[in-house]
């Protein structure tokens, strides 16, 4: 099947271009790039014919400033209106052709210099490596370099170059997702992310979205779309928009009719396991065959009968199996079936055998595995939960090359936490870089690339007819965002760090010049002085004039900066800041970058938030959002500085745009609202009026509890949230009644076992209970609402807690007498009776404390006088009296406190009430 960007192209072609065009289609629809950039009009571009273009060519900053303008002389030629969809073609063909020497291979037949570079630049190693530096300094952005060695840039120059040029940009619809794809190919050039670069294809993604995601009216444009919507679901994943990414992947995955669940099926394994226990399996399964094919039967005759993979490294573990042994699996997914858990068409599946998935489902199950760990890769229930997805792809067999290579790479990056895999998840990750080393290896006619050849594979090269030819690699890879040789080399020298191979990733780091990463794998190792040494190297001379090659290793390299700096000269001076934690080297970061660096702004702001200095931190950090609004990180702390600093209408803001960011950030939407609490009224003309405060406050309180509401929802077992939202919820006005009691409910069962009655709020449940009183004058048990559910939850969860809180039992008392319980509420009112009573003390210590048990002695007299002689509502004594010797029983209370007060208290204030009390008794 081809491309669908070309698809794309061909289809919104007018007729007669269209037909023009046909032979370049074609060429890059075959893979033969190196016939289209050594086209006729590729030269014209060039300014081959005519030699005297390489002094021209010295006339502009840039070879690629060069093609740019070449591009608008050659455009203004009317004569021939297939032209810009040719130079398109030669630009996606220069595209292409990057992607193959720098991720999936083959190695090209042929040297790119040599075809799009003058003679002299070409014919000189040298030159061509000072054009290449040029090149590379062109492509980094907001301070941040480009890799040093990235083979053949000239190529993506020359495809971002005609891409870019308005004419080709305004008349070709193809052109914008081609930009797309140049310019996300610079972005992964990159260090880090650029904001900047980011806006820039963010803005154009948007346009694609109206030109590409209108009603499809043929199955190929619902192709189209499919293809597009997975290749801006990777995007977003490498900005780490997740919550989009997982929107474009349910699109994808309901344009292509595609079922899969993830589910639990009993099985084993490991190999001496006696009982089956749930394991975590894929079940998936393509459209039918008779379904799709009518779309182009042979193309995917072609996929199905593909049998070409990448090397795969067997298990070979004493304990573990090759695959979980599943047992009754059809029993299982029956049941499944009936909860509603599983999808009916999978309900025949065995999932030790599922049918080979078309291409673009598995992209679907893999990008869906990098979306879920995304969010916490260490996390060991995230790893379990994303393994099968990459299981099923490589169980069934996936039909492209570049489709299976992206599994055993995601499979790789979860067995390296195992102790049982890791050694496998090694050797296939190592396999993986062999692959790429040995297939997107330089050119011999290309000295340039010298550096690149110099490298040699651990395991043995796959033989030509074992491998997959260039179209088949490249068809799916910008869907996948396969990583570069050089990313992948620098995983698997990560992944050496990690299981303290510290001499081979070294080595790595050393031969790709990596040198921000060596100096972190010497930090990590606790060796400072090294990484400082590393670093230092990079950015400043030798402590002593002369030859620096016959510096010893002592060398501390403190002499001037060097100049130019180097390219990556504020991601190094950051390093180095990190190192010696030094304000003076994330200035220079920051200066050297020409205040684009935010990451420089955003360490200072981090070491000035150490130091509790605030208002530097705030200004740090404003600064680096300036470069970079899209860092949520910057934004939280910025907020964090702010509520320290009681600018709360700043801190309104920051948390906003963090939220805006990221709303699953829980810590973000409570700061939110504590800034909202303590923010100012929206009418400072009328502060003088409380009238006209009121309505602003309350706003700002609904708001703050909104905030914390959503902050409760994602941090569901946070305590503390819900202590926020309980508070919240009674300080509004009107009470947010119903939030009060989901607040306490949850508190309780978060601390009740723990804090007893302690994590009751006895004030904000009696406003609840006071609330549901007011209701009515009395409770009707069958009228569902708020009365009836906090009815519920003071019997079930408020009264096992209560030990010591007299409050409280008065507060039941209350509910109880308001419910037509006479003999609960006594019981409740002797119970707080005797919480008063029963505390140690009141003999003797103070009168107040003397005061309090002649209350609640009084109180207990007086409810024995009301609710004695009523006739009991529940249990199995209905229709006797409550007390019939409640007389007796309150003299008894009397005659107990003045008994054991008499000594201390016989004359106050208190002892006479009682007696006055004891009195109206005998009466």
């Amino acid at each position: 099947m081809a491309d669908a960007l070309l698809t794309f192209f061909r289809q919104t072609l007018p007729t007669e271009l269209a037909t023009l065009t046909e032979p370049y289609i074609s060429k890059l629809e075959h893979g033969q790039y190196e016939d289209l950039l050594a086209d006729a009009d590729a030269r014209d571009l060039f300014g081959h014919p005519d030699e005297s273009r390489s002094s021209a060519l010295e006339e502009f900053p840039r070879w690629n400033d060069f093609i740019f303008h070449q591009l608008g002389t050659l455009l203004a030629d009317r004569t021939r209106p297939e032209k810009q969809s040719v130079f398109f073609c030669i630009g996606y063909a220069a595209l292409l052709a990057f992607v193959q020497s720098n991720v999936t291979g083959p190695p090209l037949p042929f040297s790119p210099a040599a075809l799009l570079l003058p003679q002299d630049v070409s014919g000189s190693a040298e030159r061509t490596r000072d054009l290449r530096k040029s090149l590379l300094e062109s492509l980094g952005m907001d301070g941040i370099a480009a890799y040093s060695l990235t083979p053949n840039v000239e190529l993506l120059c020359l495809a971002d170059a005609i891409f870019t040029c308005p004419p080709i940009l305004k008349n070709i619809r193809a052109a914008r997702w081609a930009k797309v794809r140049a310019q996300f190919l610079q972005q992964r050039l990159l260090s880090e992310v650029s904001s900047s670069l980011q806006d820039v294809i963010e803005d154009d993604l948007r346009m694609l979205d109206e030109d590409l995601l209108d009603t499809a009216s043929s199955e190929s444009q619902a192709k189209t779309q499919t293809e597009y919507l997975l290749e801006k679901a990777t995007i977003h994943l490498h900005h780490g928009t997740d919550k989009f990414a997982k929107e474009d992947l349910q699109k994808a995955k309901d344009a292509q009719g595609f079922e899969f669940a993830l589910t639990g099926l009993l099985g084993k394994r490991t190999k001496f396991q006696q009982t089956d226990v749930s394991q975590l399996v894929v079940l998936a399964r393509s459209r039918s065959s008779a379904e799709h094919a009518s779309q182009n039967g042979k193309s995917i005759e072609r996929e199905e009968q593909a049998e070409v993979k990448p090397d795969t490294r067997d298990l070979n573990d004493d304990t573990l199996l090759e695959s979980v042994s599943f047992t009754q699996p059809s029993k299982d997914l029956t049941k499944l079936v009936e909860a509603g858990s599983l999808p009916e068409s999978l309900s025949t599946s065995d999932p030790a055998d599922q049918p080979q998935l078309q291409s673009l489902d598995s992209t679907i199950l893999l990008l869906l595995a990098s979306s879920i760990t995304n969010t916490s890769p260490q996390d060991g229930l995230t790893r379990e939960e994303t393994l099968p997805y990459a299981t099923r792809v490589l169980e069934g067999g996936s039909s492209n090359w570049q489709v299976y290579t992206q599994a055993l790479l995601v499979r790789s990056r979860i067995e390296g936490y195992r102790s049982r895999t890791v050694e496998r998840g090694l050797l296939q990750l190592q396999a993986l870089v062999d692959q790429v080393i040995a297939e997107t290896g330089g050119q011999k006619s290309d000295p340039a690339n010298s550096n690149v050849e110099a490298t040699s594979s651990f395991l043995p090269r796959a033989k030509e007819s074992e491998s997959a030819p260039a179209q088949d690699r490249l068809r799916y890879v910008f869907q996948l965002a396969s990583p570069t040789r050089w990313e992948l080399e620098a995983e698997l020298a990560s992944r050496w760090v990690q299981l303290g191979g510290l001499r081979s990733a070294l080595d790595i780091y050393e031969r790709l010049e990596m040198w921000a990463e060596a100096a972190l794998c010497w930090a990590a190792t606790e060796r400072e002085d090294k990484a400082r040494q590393i670093v230092r190297r990079q950015l400043f001379a030798a402590s002593k004039e002369g030859s620096e090659q016959d510096v010893d290793d002592n060398e501390r390299w403190t002499g001037p900066p060097r100049e130019p700096p180097p390219s990556d000269a504020p991601r190094l001076y950051c390093i180095l800041g990190d190192i010696d934690q030094s304000t003076e080297m994330y200035e220079k970061a920051w200066d050297v970058s020409g205040q684009r660096y935010a990451r420089a702004q955003r360490s200072l702001g981090r070491l000035f938030l150490k130091s509790n200095d605030y208002v530097k931190a705030a200004q740090a950090y404003s600064k680096s959002l300036k470069a970079n609004q899209l860092n949520h990180s910057s934004w939280f702390a910025l907020g964090c500085a702010l509520l320290e600093l009681d600018e709360f209408d700043k801190a309104v803001e920051a948390f906003s745009r963090c939220v805006q960011l990221d709303e699953t950030d829980a810590e973000a939407w409570s700061n939110l609202a504590a800034a909202l609490l303590r923010k100012d009224p929206e009418d400072p003309s009328e502060q003088d009026d409380q009238n006209a405060l009121i309505p602003s406050i309350q706003k700002n309180r609904q708001d703050a509890l909104q905030a914390l509401k959503r902050a409760a929802t994602l941090k569901h077992d946070s305590y503390r949230i819900w202590e926020n939202v309980l508070i919240v919820s009674a300080s509004t006005s009107p009470p947010d009644y119903t939030s009060i009691l989901a607040a306490q409910k949850r508190i309780i069962d978060l601390r009740g076992s723990t804090d007893g009655e302690k994590c009751i709020d006895s004030e904000i449940l009696h406003l609840l209970v006071q609330h549901v009183m007011s209701v009515s004058d009395r409770h009707d048990p069958e009228q569902p609402g708020l009365p009836r559910m906090v009815v519920k939850f003071v019997d079930q969860n408020v009264v096992p807690l209560i030990t010591g809180s007299s409050r409280l039992w008065q507060l039941i008392s209350k509910l109880a007498l308001w419910r037509n319980k006479p003999s609960v509420a006594l019981d409740a009112e002797e119970k707080a009776w005797r919480v008063v009573t029963s505390q140690p003390g009141w003999e003797t210590e103070s009168e107040t404390r003397w005061d309090e048990v002649v209350e609640a002695t009084v109180r207990l007299c007086d409810s024995y006088e009301s609710l004695g002689p009523k006739e009991k509502t529940e249990g199995m004594g209905a229709g006797e009296l409550v007390a019939k010797d409640w007389k007796f029983k309150a003299r008894t209370a009397i005659r107990g406190i003045l008994g054991r007060g008499k000594d201390s208290w016989e004359g106050t204030d208190g002892w006479e009430r009682l007696q006055e009390v004891m009195k109206g008794l005998r009466g």
